[in-house]
């Protein structure tokens, strides 16, 4: 009987340092390495990657290779080319069914398409179950190319050869990057997702960090109701849980609680207006930059997503009555939030009485190899038309060993003055 819940050893996850002067030089840090990464990926995307694994095929000719897995969908990657939809969910769903008619097991990377060939998957878990050895061959569907992973396991231990391709001008898919590693972490779980983790030595990645490369990976299994996909499109990916607490904190809209609206205004002025936001933090990082926003504008984005009254508003943020305008401070670099979070994704829904949608949420955290870092209860309001409200939400599960480390609140006014020292 295959166990849903499998892993060789229990991750940990970092926590959040909160003590200021260390979260400054953290976050120095890790722009000086995007900056070094942004060189070393350019140099990792034209050249393959020196393995350190050995991996044995089942066959002769090895796994299937990737110019035989492109011509399967060529038709569709050339029309969708033409016609400029190549990352379109529709292009996705055809390039993932194709696959799976013609035997193979795929996936979209984003795991917004039902896999094919799920039950391939489940048939390679229950052999690492049993120790029995057995290959897979999974492709993950990108924009511009694909993944390729081949699985072989043997004797309850799982190798793994991942493969990225890139087509190139003329629609050929190009070998950009190949490593070789062992599954250090192998899991089914519950929710049915299949997660692994490895590492593999990179030549780029010792230089900066003086270590082996970590590569995770989350693959749903388990076929999803699509109306949980379309409402979760709608209501909640497109917000998601960088650079606001919507889904991060429980409130309701008779008590707000700690719902930061200038965080809503930061995300929904682009949704509502068609562009980005024009208050916009200084590029002096030592100047903290301040704007005085009319209150039809700033009323407007926050009171067409949230059913909140002014008075409540102008309460929970600072109102300037003489000007009409309220007072904003846009994030700095003192604010700046982790780029690596998880990802929501509705798994059930009520269609209450009053008109209401109650989604259920998890979130997906693959670089904490978990298909539920936590979960919460949302409630949205639809409207006329394509409108909507957001009516609640609540925190109903958080893992013993996650929490929401990747979020910073915004500074206070008092702590505003403190690091820019009144300088506007």
């Amino acid at each position: 009987m295959l166990k849903k819940r499998k892993t060789f050893w229990k991750a940990g996850v970092a926590e959040k340092n909160r003590i200021l002067p260390l979260f400054i030089v953290t976050c120095m840090v890790t722009l000086v390495m995007a900056g070094c990464n942004s060189e070393l990926s350019e140099l990792s995307e034209n050249r393959e990657t020196v393995v350190d694994y050995e991996v044995y095929p089942s066959s002769e000719d090895g796994f299937d290779n990737a110019e035989n897995i492109a011509a399967v969908y060529r038709d569709i990657y050339d029309e969708a080319v033409e016609t400029n939809t190549l990352g379109s969910l529709e292009t996705l769903q055809r390039i993932v069914a194709r696959l799976g008619e013609n035997g193979y097991v795929a996936v979209d990377s984003e795991n917004q398409v039902d896999m094919a060939g799920a039950e391939q998957v489940i048939e390679f878990c229950k052999a690492v179950d049993e120790m029995k050895r057995a290959t897979l061959t999974i492709i993950v569907i990108k924009e511009f190319g694909f993944r390729k992973f081949d699985l072989e396991t043997e004797s309850g231990n799982v190798m793994i050869v991942r493969g990225y391709y890139q087509y190139d001008k003329n629609g050929c898919p190009q070998n950009r990057n190949t490593v070789s590693y062992p599954a250090d972490i192998w899991q089914y779980t519950e929710e049915g997702y299949l997660l692994f983790e490895g590492s593999y030595f990179s030549n780029e990645n010792y230089v900066l960090t003086l270590s082996a490369a970590p590569e995770h990976t989350a693959l749903r299994v388990l076929p999803l109701d699509e109306k949980c996909r379309e409402l979760n499109r709608k209501y909640v990916l497109p917000v998601g849980y960088g650079q606001n607490n919507i889904f991060l904190t429980d409130w309701h809209e008779e008590e707000v609680g700690e719902l930061d609206f200038y965080d809503i205004f930061d995300n929904f002025y682009p949704i509502l207006y068609g562009q980005s936001i024009p208050y916009v933090a200084d590029e002096n990082l030592a100047a903290g930059a301040v704007y005085q926003i009319p209150e039809e504008i700033f009323e407007n984005v926050i009171m067409t997503y949230f059913n909140v009254n002014k008075e409540a508003l102008r309460r929970e943020t600072t109102y300037i009555p003489e000007k009409a305008a309220y007072e904003y401070r846009p994030r700095g670099f003192y604010e700046v939030e982790y780029s690596d979070i998880p990802y929501p994704e509705v798994v059930d829904y009520t269609e209450n009485q009053d008109g209401t949608i109650t989604l259920i949420v998890n979130a997906v955290y693959s670089n904490g190899n978990t298909s539920v870092a936590y979960s919460h209860r949302t409630v949205i309001r639809p409207l006329d038309g394509d409108c909507f409200q957001y009516v609640s939400n609540q925190m109903t599960f958080l893992e013993d060993e996650h929490d929401i480390w990747w979020h910073s609140d915004r500074l206070t006014k008092e702590e505003w003055l403190e690091i820019y020292g009144g300088i506007e």
